[in-house]
């Protein structure tokens, strides 16, 4: 069986300025676009057996970046719902929370259409993205690559493990990266992590 490649998406604005970007449907940077390029022969060097990516234009855009020609979209992919906090910066949040971590407090309720996420509801996303992912791979010979975003591939990654969601916190995950999951005797492990091409 082969293993999960993970790509955060290319710098946007928002990411750059640490804005938490949900829903909302930023597009990439110059820099960004360059980033996802840059990992195209990192990809390139496995054979892509499936592709999953958020329906979101920055993770569609360097999925086509990084030369995923065919890939289905896949909803479950897209990033926390960050409710009230969309938008918003951490710093601005805890002007008024000092102690407020993402990955145990969740956040505030926004408008109907985005009313926010759990920790936990985010977990149960990812964990369908798992399922998903694992029936891929029995499916086909090589990899599986899943185009997403930072905080929601931090916590997919904490439930590959065997983790709790708020052990996403532990991953830090940078833009334009690739990260591998593998086994190892028979057991989940993070075979590389927050990679970047050699520059």
């Amino acid at each position: 069986m082969g293993d999960l490649f993970l790509v955060r998406h290319g710098e946007t604005s928002w990411s750059r300025s640490g804005r938490h970007t949900g829903s909302t449907d930023v597009p990439l940077t110059d820099r960004g676009r360059a980033q996802a390029r840059a990992l195209t022969p990192l990809i390139r060097s496995h054979r892509i057996g499936a592709a999953l990516v958020s329906p979101l234009q920055r993770a569609r855009e360097t999925a086509e970046l990084i030369g995923l020609h065919e890939f289905r979209l896949d909803a479950d992919l897209r990033e926390w719902d960050y409710g009230g906090y969309e938008g918003v910066t951490t710093a601005e949040i805890q002007r008024t929370r000092p102690t407020w971590f993402l990955f145990t407090d969740g956040v505030t309720s926004g408008p109907p259409e985005h009313p926010g996420e759990t920790p936990e509801q985010v977990g149960e996303r990812a964990d369908r993205v798992l399922a998903r992912a694992d029936a891929a791979l029995a499916d086909n010979e090589g990899c599986v690559v899943l185009v997403a975003h930072g905080h929601f591939l931090r916590v997919l990654t904490a439930r590959r493990l065997g983790l709790p969601p708020s052990a996403g916190a532990l991953f830090q995950l940078a833009t334009g990266t690739l990260c591998r999951l593998g086994t190892e005797h028979g057991r989940p492990v993070i075979a590389a992590w927050n990679v970047r091409p050699p520059t």
